[in-house]
């Protein structure tokens, strides 16, 4: 059984998206994506730099359009779950068939706008905690005010709040964290700080019509099967407030009998969690198309 996953903000680099745009009818196909959201994908997907991407009303959109290209270049995959991480939902909910891609980048636009304005109420930040138990690590970052925003499994666990909690926490590490790492993003993500952008993403959820998954939909804001798009729909808009379980999601993929998994572009984060977190899975991250070989393999290995 296959399992696509999408990554969330973070993964995007400069010029990720330039060997992609080479595939036949890519670049027109991000152009139009471009038109419909007023964004101009292409340039940020291949000159901006680093600083540029990661302005969340930028990274977002860009990280949903490379998902779905990739996804697409993979050919007429059927797979048995799809699951995305915090923004990466958007990219699943189109491989489930929940929304097509004009909606899905529509609303990520919006997405992305709405937790920027939120982010530049208060100046707050994330940081990624590298070791460390759950059940020592969660408490501290309580005790510092700060919310354990992504549990990500496989002892790795995403702080978010204040930029002053956030250093407080780089003085004061949880017992047995070997490392806290900032991430490339401009905001506490899915903590009380977003609370603003759920109220932009309910209304314009509210002009979406979304079908049904065609496939297993594994939600992470519990590890969930999710199987109507209306509730797929309304996790999307809460989820911004929400802490990520993406430890959740893995125990649902191996009770649902997943031996593979993709992550589409740009992978390589969830892919190296799962290596640690579900031996035995086969993983393969989409990172240029000189992955497509293999991972259409694993595809016809794999899937359902």
């Amino acid at each position: 059984m296959l399992v696509l996953v999408a990554p969330g903000q973070g993964a995007q680099t400069p010029g990720f998206l330039t060997p992609w745009l080479e595939l036949p009818g890519a670049a027109d196909r991000i152009a139009a994506w471009s038109d419909a959201i007023g964004l101009d994908l292409t340039h940020y997907g291949t000159q901006a730099d680093a600083d540029a991407i990661r302005d969340t009303a930028v990274a977002q959109p860009l990280l949903v359009a490379a998902g779905l290209l990739s996804a697409a270049a993979l050919g007429d995959t059927v797979p048995g779950a799809v699951a995305g991480h915090s923004v990466g939902e958007i990219t699943a909910a189109v491989l489930a068939g929940v929304l097509d891609e004009t909606a899905a980048l529509t609303l990520v636009r919006r997405r992305g706008l709405a937790m920027a304005e939120a982010a530049a109420i208060t100046p707050t930040g994330m940081s990624a905690l590298l070791g460390g138990e759950p059940t020592t690590t969660i408490p501290h970052l309580e005790g510092l005010g700060l919310t354990p925003a992504n549990v990500n499994g496989a002892g790795q666990i995403v702080a978010a709040g204040t930029l002053e909690q956030l250093a407080a926490l780089e003085a004061d590490k949880p017992e047995g964290v070997r490392r806290v790492v900032p991430l490339k993003v401009a905001g506490a993500f899915h903590t009380h700080h977003m609370a603003p952008a759920v109220d932009a993403l309910a209304r314009a959820a509210e002009a979406l019509t979304p079908a049904a998954p065609r496939v297993a939909y594994v939600s992470n804001k519990d590890g969930q099967v999710v199987d109507t798009g209306s509730e797929v729909l309304q996790r999307l808009v809460g989820q911004v407030a929400n802490p990520v379980r993406w430890d959740l999601c893995m125990e649902t993929f191996e009770k649902l009998g997943v031996t593979a998994m993709i992550e589409v572009c740009p992978g390589g984060t969830l892919t190296g969690i799962a290596k640690r977190a579900l031996p035995g899975v086969a993983t393969l991250a989409l990172k240029t198309p000189d992955d497509l070989d293999a991972a259409r393999d694993l595809v016809a290995e794999h899937s359902a």
